[in-house]
């Protein structure tokens, strides 16, 4: 029963509340993660087919960014180590989540942050898990 009241009680911006990841956690989670802000790089961008590796190479990194912030994909790009942060939707979800299913819909091509987590990230090997209502 302590953990019920464990998981009711992540906080995101809270790190201490985060649980210890653990194989199949993400099952009836419900994507608490893709709530969380998505830094991506280009390698992460053409693998999301928003990119080509030819404008990768042939365009600058502030022209992409001008170019993905009009289409809506990203909300902002760091000039000084070239990370791009993709939008959210009004509720913080990541772009690419499907509401009703709670899964992203690009899980093949997803960033690298995205394929990292929980390893990696603001406290590795933990999530802020919420189960599925």
């Amino acid at each position: 029963m302590a953990k019920v009241k464990r998981i009711s009680a992540v906080n995101v911006d809270d790190l201490s509340t985060w649980v210890k990841y653990r194989n199949g956690l993400c099952d009836d989670c419900n994507a608490t993660c893709c709530t969380l802000p998505v830094e991506v790089r280009l390698s992460d961008l053409i693998r999301m087919e928003l990119i080509s590796e030819f404008e990768a190479e042939h365009e600058s990194p502030k022209n992409i960014s001008k170019n993905l912030m009009k289409q809506g994909v990203v909300e902002h790009f760091n000039f000084k180590t070239s990370v791009f942060t993709l939008t959210r939707m009004s509720n913080n979800d990541c772009l690419y989540l499907d509401r009703e299913t709670r899964r992203c819909t690009i899980y093949e091509k997803r960033p690298k942050t995205c394929r990292e987590h929980p390893k990696v990230g603001p406290r590795p090997n933990h999530c802020a898990y919420i189960q599925k209502k």
